[in-house]
């Protein structure tokens, strides 16, 4: 059984007499009324992050990709809330100096406000991250329609890449080894799509667990379908370069979740539009596909063949 089962079958009932938790299907809490939406985030050790060799890269990977959650609902994150279970090993000086220095750094590059949290000893690290922003409205899933066209921001890939080489799954150039392992602890997201998502998206979702999964739960519980185009998805120079020296093929590394990018559904006639807007704020936006009453189609790399279905659709949580 997957996490969104366990959700399904145990907790969904016992949130159904509070609107403010979207029936626990979507990013975030949200309460217009009080114009307040929150997310909560956990992140283990040897599930979110191999080890705890780089505790500051690892602050800035679950910062950046717990206000994503945020950002993909047109809402500016705030305040953050941190707590952590770590060992003595990770609780030493020089370790504590460099999560400190790290988390005062995401602090000023997003402003965001240390608002409070938890520490306590354990044999295994982990970390949860609670982020609060304030808003009269959200962008939710389920909300696209048949015609729609559908953009992700970003490029997709590099984070899957450089957990491949941590892995020793993948041998490259230093140059590119260190890129991809960048990439992997610190994603480029798209901070200021927050200001915009609300312009022109009918549906939005942050890509974590991957694309194709994501996408997935954006149209769930709705009679919907899409078709999406490997050829069209972004990926960066760097993994093009890796991709045709290694002869891989490109849909096995677009859809393997930590990208943290938006992936979001917008009306046809809002196309131009987004593309004016992505030259103007400097912001890769790029139409991968669009939304159809029909199956899922997916148009492979080749650009003219249809797959029945992706292999790697993302990452599921799997309980015994």
């Amino acid at each position: 059984m997957d996490d969104e089962k366990v959700i399904s079958k145990y907790f969904r009932n016992l949130a159904s007499n509070n609107p403010s938790s979207l029936k626990l299907n979507d990013d975030v809490f949200f309460d217009k009324k009080k114009r307040l939406v929150i997310s909560t985030d956990t992140y283990n050790e040897k599930i979110h992050f191999k080890n705890t060799k780089k505790p500051d890269l690892i602050v800035k990977k679950i910062i950046r990709s717990s206000i994503s959650d945020l950002i993909c609902k047109g809402v500016k994150p705030k305040y953050i809330f941190l707590s952590a279970s770590i060992n003595n090993k990770l609780s030493n000086h020089s370790n504590l100096l460099l999560i400190t220095k790290s988390l005062k750094e995401e602090l000023k590059k997003y402003k965001l406000l240390l608002s409070g949290g938890d520490t306590t000893y354990s044999s295994t690290t982990s970390f949860t991250v609670t982020v609060i922003g304030f808003s009269s409205k959200i962008i939710k899933r389920n909300n696209s329609k048949v015609g729609d066209v559908i953009f992700v921001t970003g490029n997709l890939g590099d984070a899957y890449a450089g957990l491949k080489i941590l892995n020793k799954n993948i041998k490259s150039s230093k140059n590119l080894k260190n890129y991809f392992i960048k990439k992997y602890f610190v994603p480029d997201i798209a901070y200021k799509m927050y200001k915009y998502i609300p312009l022109f998206a009918s549906s939005s979702i942050d890509i974590s667990d991957g694309l194709v999964l994501d996408l997935e739960r954006m149209l769930n519980n709705q009679n919907l379908g899409y078709i999406l185009s490997i050829k069209d998805i972004p990926i960066s120079k760097n993994l093009n370069k890796l991709i045709k020296l290694k002869n891989f093929q490109k849909e096995k590394f677009v859809s393997n979740g930590d990208d943290y990018q938006v992936l979001f559904t917008s009306p046809l006639k809002k196309v131009e539009q987004i593309k004016k807007l992505s030259k103007r704020i400097n912001i890769k936006i790029t139409q991968i596909g669009s939304i159809t009453n029909k199956p899922n189609q997916i148009l492979n790399s080749d650009g003219k063949n249809y797959i029945k279905s992706i292999k790697n659709k993302g990452y599921l949580h799997k309980f015994k």
